[in-house]
């Protein structure tokens, strides 16, 4: 019974000094959260056809998606808020004498849940998840390959899709001034046929290597970005190869005396497949001819935006973005994406610095390896509020 006792006394003063610890740290870490309510209505025509009902292409424009094979024209009218997010940030002083930053991001977009008919019950998703400390990141948020800061003021959820990098992924990232390297998680897409059999594959065993170096000045910014990677695929019969893939970014932003910048970004390479236009192109492709090695596919992207400020509280963006893919069509077959290019012009007015009001026009094409093409007309209206 004493042993009982005193047992329970050690636990007890251990779980107390963990408590008392713990409740330390808490009152010691600072909060803060932030992020917005954004309700949109999209009106969208498409010339050879349209998107079922739940595709992600309605919330938001993705190029692989503008249908080119359709018989007739179609118009389809989307409102929704699943592009609202929540983050919530903590910063935890350390006896040493820096901190500890936490970051935790959600929105509903890309997600499952209810449908339209009553409830329209989006299921939240993780947009990012990391920790900072000295001059480490762990944790999922934009890729090191990507330039986040070059994406244009715009009321769709990417805005220059087709052009750009866009990934966010989890990676463990070290940076020292303007210089940053990180070892990221790898995936693959591979076209398996040619008839346009596409899959995913999580085979890789060897981390994505990024590094990137930006320089940042009054006038703005320049980053330059490289990317090497491996592609495999094992499909546990008849493939079992491994590919090599890489990439290059150039990025900037420049800064005018008056309020105007021009965003600007140019991406080169073999095999970058997932990082660039959404995934809009595969990495490699499966070749029978010789024996089921994996050949990476060539693409390229660019973009570039200017934003004009009418007043101090209201601006314009005029955006332009493309991508080009050198497809090996007889591998991938001839409905793969061959090339796409979008172009937008939007006017935002924020009567308060929380609010904004916000009207965007765009028009996109997209044409595959058999020549067939269709374009998208859209016109997007929002609310949003930050907080």
């Amino acid at each position: 019974m004493k042993h009982t006792v005193k047992k329970t006394a050690v636990l007890c003063a251990l779980f107390s000094a963990g408590f008392s610890a713990s409740a330390q740290n808490i009152a010691d870490t600072q909060f803060k959260f932030s992020g917005y309510i954004k309700a949109d209505a999209i009106v969208t025509d498409y010339s050879d056809g349209s998107l079922p009902s739940g595709s992600v292409g309605r919330d938001f424009y993705i190029p692989s998606l503008t249908p080119v094979d359709g018989n007739d024209e179609g118009t389809q009218l989307d409102a929704h808020i699943r592009q609202s997010r929540f983050r919530i940030t903590t910063n935890s002083p350390t006896s040493q004498g820096d901190s500890i930053k936490g970051v935790l991001e959600l929105d509903f977009i890309v997600t499952g849940g209810g449908d339209e008919r009553v409830s329209n019950s989006y299921t939240p998703r993780i947009r990012h998840a990391f920790l900072e400390y000295q001059d480490w990141l762990i944790g999922q948020t934009w890729s090191t390959f990507m330039d986040v800061s070059i994406l244009p003021e715009s009321l769709d959820f990417v805005g220059a899709a087709d052009g750009v990098i866009f990934n966010r992924q989890t990676m463990v990232r070290y940076s020292k001034g303007g210089f940053q390297v990180a070892l990221e998680n790898p995936e693959a897409t591979i076209a398996t046929d040619n008839i346009g059999s596409r899959e995913t594959a999580d085979d890789n065993v060897v981390p994505d290597l990024i590094g990137a170096y930006k320089v940042r000045k009054d006038w703005g910014h320049i980053k330059v970005a490289g990317m090497l990677r491996q592609l495999s695929y094992d499909n546990g019969m008849d493939v079992d190869e491994d590919e090599i893939g890489y990439g290059m970014a150039v990025s900037g932003k420049l800064n005018f005396v008056n309020g105007d910048d021009l965003r600007m970004s140019f991406n080169a390479g073999s095999g970058m497949g997932r990082y660039m236009a959404v995934n809009a192109a595969t990495g490699v492709a499966v070749n029978p001819q010789k024996n089921n090695q994996l050949e990476a596919i060539d693409s390229y992207g660019y973009s570039i935006a200017y934003r004009h400020l009418w007043s101090d509280k209201a601006r314009s963006s005029v955006i332009f973005a493309a991508l080009e893919v050198d497809n090996p069509v007889a591998l991938t077959g001839p409905q793969a994406t061959k090339s796409t290019y979008s172009t937008r012009i939007n006017y935002l007015y924020s009567p308060v610095s929380a609010l904004t009001f916000g009207a965007e026009y765009a028009f996109a094409k997209r044409e595959v390896e058999s020549g067939l093409e269709g374009d998208m007309n859209r016109v997007q209206f929002s609310a949003k509020y930050a907080f």
